[in-house]
């Protein structure tokens, strides 16, 4: 192998990363009982003392999976909303966060609702408030547009990210039934949130 070719070759992950991507691969695959300690040592390939020289805890580690997993996500709602006018940005803002969630819907289940240690129902606080940032921000524009009505956006923000929450708890549950299409999720919620925030209906919801 060239040097040139070597320089080319994606550098393997570190241990920390490693770790950080097992414990979410088995999070996908069966939630936090699936997460243990030794499970997670072993699809990262390392001993289990290995993981708490990394992580003071099983609990800091899932923050960790949390943070990187929230970044992820922020960093694709705010492309998919950085174009069109303010309602189509608003639209797409809500229409990617209910896909992203629907299309890994045990990883989502078990970052979002399913019952964890205090360390990360704190995180997901944290993660709530930058998601009602983020909304609160596009509101405003909407509102300086005249696209929107004038409202209290703090509030109406945390009402369009809870009402999200909510509505997807049914569809993420590892033993939910026959639940409606993604699709008719997605719209659902858009036309919801539309009507929340006094956006008037229109034939064609273009996000959704």
């Amino acid at each position: 192998m060239s040097a040139a070719e070597a320089r080319s070759e994606p550098e393997p992950l570190g241990t920390r990363a490693r770790l950080v991507a097992a414990a979410r691969d088995l999070l996908e695959e069966g939630g936090y009982a699936a997460a243990s300690v030794q499970a997670v040592a072993d699809r990262a390939g390392v001993s289990a003392g290995a993981l708490y020289r990394h992580f003071t805890s099983k609990a800091e580690l899932f923050v960790e999976v949390f943070r990187e997993a929230s970044k992820v996500d922020v960093a694709a709602i705010d492309a998919a909303a950085a174009e069109g006018d303010c309602v189509a940005r608003f639209e797409a803002a809500i229409a990617t966060h209910a896909r992203r969630c629907l299309h890994r819907r045990r990883l989502s289940w078990a970052l979002l609702h399913e019952p964890v240690d205090p360390l990360v129902d704190a995180e997901r606080l944290v993660h709530r408030r930058m998601y009602c940032r983020h909304m609160a921000g596009l509101l405003r524009q909407g509102i300086a547009a005249g696209e929107i009505p004038e409202q209290d956006v703090e509030l109406a923000a945390a009402a369009v990210i809870g009402a999200i929450a909510e509505s997807l708890v049914g569809p993420l549950s590892p033993v939910a039934g026959k639940i409606a299409s993604e699709e008719e999720i997605v719209a659902g919620l858009v036309r919801f949130c539309r009507r929340s925030v006094g956006i008037a209906d229109r034939a064609a919801l273009r996000s959704a």
